[in-house]
């Protein structure tokens, strides 16, 4: 729906709309739980959650459905459509800010990045909305609109307390230790030195390093390779103990168990980078892996 198709009487209150939508979006991304005295049920908090998110993804669906195709809604219609939107998203984040951060960082991390998911979703299919032709139902329309359903089907995959949560965050450093090492592996079979059939070994570096590896780097990537491994192992193993030892009864275990996702997160930044530029990546791959793993030692 352009500018010129829409009259200023129906965009006001999708614009009303965007605008509240990104304000309570940004609020969520930054801001704090609402800690209480009084006694918090995790159960009762992710029925409210669940069905705050269906009302969302119905709210959503209705409001794409009513810009689907010819005629334009009434005034009174999109005013009624963006209201009730409205009450939905903030019925979303009222309850999103009742997981206090007592129940776990990491849980609630989780839920906080689903939550913007669905707005930051919201947010778009109302752009979409306000930017496409009125004649018929644009591909971004419904590529919108699924994925503000995506985002709310994910929160039936979220991990229901901080123990679920910290076992989430170790199954993902899993992955990206296994992509880094079979990603080395696969730039040390295919990279060649371009020049090494033309020019002498003793003679000056030859053209761009950047585009093989040297014998200097595959001595240096070895270690690291056997590094990454052991890294990849203990992270198994800490996984096994959280599975089986795990608490969530105490705040003080409850601190711990986030003590160690967030250890745990520091693998990533020394692993999961650009293996295939061998010549200064290669030092920096061991003095990343070695930071990344101090706390398995």
């Amino acid at each position: 729906m352009s500018a010129d198709n829409c009259g200023e009487n129906v965009s006001l209150p999708l614009r009303n709309l965007l605008n509240s939508i990104q304000c309570i979006r940004d609020r969520v991304r930054d801001g704090e739980s609402n800690e209480s005295d009084g006694e918090f049920h995790l159960s009762n908090f992710w029925d409210s959650l669940n069905q705050a998110v269906k009302a969302v993804s119905h709210e959503a669906t209705k409001l794409s459905l009513a810009f689907s195709k010819p005629p334009l809604p009434s005034q009174q219609d999109v005013e009624k459509l963006s209201e009730s939107a409205l009450k939905s998203v903030l019925s979303l984040s009222t309850v999103y800010y009742w997981l206090p951060k007592s129940q776990g960082v990491s849980l609630r991390r989780q839920v906080r990045d689903a939550t913007v998911e669905v707005l930051e979703g919201v947010a778009q299919l109302v752009e979409v909305i306000l930017s496409s032709p009125l004649q018929s139902l644009s591909q971004d329309q419904l590529t919108t609109t699924g994925g503000v359903w995506s985002a709310c089907d994910h929160f039936a995959q979220l991990p229901r307390d901080n123990k679920a949560a910290v076992l989430m965050v170790l199954s993902d450093q899993i992955g990206v230790v296994k992509d880094a090492i079979e990603e080395i592996e696969q730039a040390l079979s295919e990279a060649q030195d371009p020049f090494s059939d033309v020019l002498d070994i003793d003679q000056e570096p030859r053209g761009n390093q950047d585009t093989y590896w040297s014998e200097k780097d595959r001595r240096v990537i070895g270690p690291c390779q056997g590094l990454m491994k052991a890294a990849a192992a203990c992270l198994r193993k800490l996984t096994s103990a959280v599975k089986a030892n795990g608490d969530v009864s105490t705040s003080q275990n409850l601190a711990q168990l986030d003590d160690l996702a967030d250890i745990t997160k520091e693998i990533s930044p020394g692993q999961d980078g650009d293996v295939h530029k061998p010549p200064r990546r290669s030092c920096e791959i061991g003095r990343f892996t070695l930071s990344g793993t101090e706390f398995l030692k």
